[in-house]
């Protein structure tokens, strides 16, 4: 997070408009940082946020005043003694008891809906499996499946709604551009969803939410630059430095599907061997332990399964899994050199064997710094709910101000 406010934006020119637009990003910039060292750092006092801030303990006050009357924080039932002569400090907190986001990930299989408090925690979650891959179908289904959560929640307010999805996702215009694995072409999902259910809607791919997610509420908070490695049946990436996410023109960042893996023998549609994604696919991890009579299904869940209790070749087929996709981080590291690497991949959550096979692929100079998902049992519920709630935390009275 950063530790100094913005430098203020003026203009020479008076009768410019840029001051206005320049007080404008200067606000959202600070309340921003405010928001963020609450959430980081709470119960904390106003004269800690300012030192952590860079901000004077007047604009702090008043942010944090602004913040309470719109439900965002709350202070503490109990004060901070100060260490010297005084009254004691009355810390701040977020307040996570009124507000929720709903977050949607529309998988190959499933979509998952889930709603989250402020922290990003999941407080309810369900799997609604695809009768059909009809973007309509699949999409009025989460939003069904939503509104019952939402009903069940009648005391909160629902702030709005993230989507993630694997796939090209264009986040400015809230459309699922090209997710071959589903078939879907340019699908207006913010449109969709927001008729539906008449809540704000962003939406963005499940690896630069999972960044968002992980700067905010994971293992990567306050890391200067993360990469984030997905690999389930889809595979992606995406890096996130000084705080900002990397999305490229139209969002097409962080598409390493037909990335060349060395020792990979799986052929592509593409016509090539050894593509990222079809190499390390859940459905190839599927489709080669039906082959060894390990499961007759498509849950990759079950592989592992198998490999708990005790299936020799179950363990190998998720090492070697891991051992891959540690040389596609290994190659990542040395195109990006990130701080630290985030991987979500099934085996290194679950297995520690699969973890070290990882780590090992990477080297050891450089294993340290890769660590598994912050959200073992929520991921994908995670990945939804961050899209929203990292739109929140950079402009949070606009964001909360729009609901009251």
């Amino acid at each position: 997070m950063p530790r100094t406010a913005a430098p203020l934006l003026t203009s020479p020119y008076p009768n410019s408009p840029i001051p206005r637009a320049a007080d404008s990003d200067r606000r959202r910039t600070n309340a921003s940082v405010i928001l963020r060292s609450v959430l980081e750092h709470g119960p904390v006092a106003r004269s800690t946020i300012s030192r952590l801030t860079g901000l004077s303990p007047a604009s702090v006050t008043d942010y944090c005043a602004r913040f309470t009357e719109l439900g965002l924080i709350q202070e503490s039932a109990t004060p901070l003694r100060s260490k010297g002569v005084g009254r004691p400090h009355v810390p701040v907190d977020l307040d996570d008891s009124r507000f929720i986001v709903g977050g949607v990930h529309v998988a190959v299989p499933y979509t998952t809906v889930a709603l989250l408090d402020l922290r990003g925690r999941v407080l309810a979650e369900r799997r609604i499996g695809h009768d059909t891959t009809d973007p309509s179908r699949v999409l009025a289904r989460a939003a069904d499946g939503l509104g019952a959560l939402f009903a069940e929640a009648a005391g909160s307010t629902p702030l709005g709604v993230g989507v993630a999805a694997g796939g090209w996702v264009d986040r400015d215009s809230g459309t699922i551009v090209d997710h071959p694995l589903l078939g879907w072409r340019e699908v207006p999902v913010r449109e969709i969803l927001g008729a539906r259910t008449g809540l704000p809607v962003h939406v963005d791919g499940h690896a630069r939410a999972l960044v968002n997610g992980e700067r905010l509420f994971g293992r990567a908070r306050g890391s200067r630059s993360v990469l984030h490695l997905f690999v389930g049946n889809v595979v992606d990436a995406a890096f996130a430095t000084n705080d900002e996410v990397h999305h490229g023109p139209r969002s097409q960042a962080g598409a390493i599907a037909h990335l060349p893996l060395r020792g990979g023998t799986e052929p592509c549609d593409c016509g090539r061997v050894g593509c990222l994604q079809v190499e390390l696919s859940e459905r190839t991890l599927c489709r080669r332990a039906r082959e060894a009579g390990i499961v007759d299904g498509v849950n990759p869940t079950h592989v592992v399964a198998a490999a708990e209790r005790g299936d020799p070749v179950a363990v190998r087929l998720l090492t070697q899994r891991a051992r891959m996709t540690g040389r596609a981080a290994g190659l990542l590291l040395d195109i990006l050199n990130p701080e630290t690497v985030v991987v979500t991949e099934l085996g290194v959550i679950h297995r520690e064997d699969c973890l070290r096979a990882l780590r090992e692929e990477v080297g050891d100079a450089r294993a340290s710094a890769v660590v598994p998902t912050s959200f073992p049992d929520s991921v994908l519920a995670v990945a939804g709910g961050s899209v929203m709630l990292d739109v929140l935390f950079r402009d949070p009275l606009s964001v909360s101000q729009a609901t009251i």
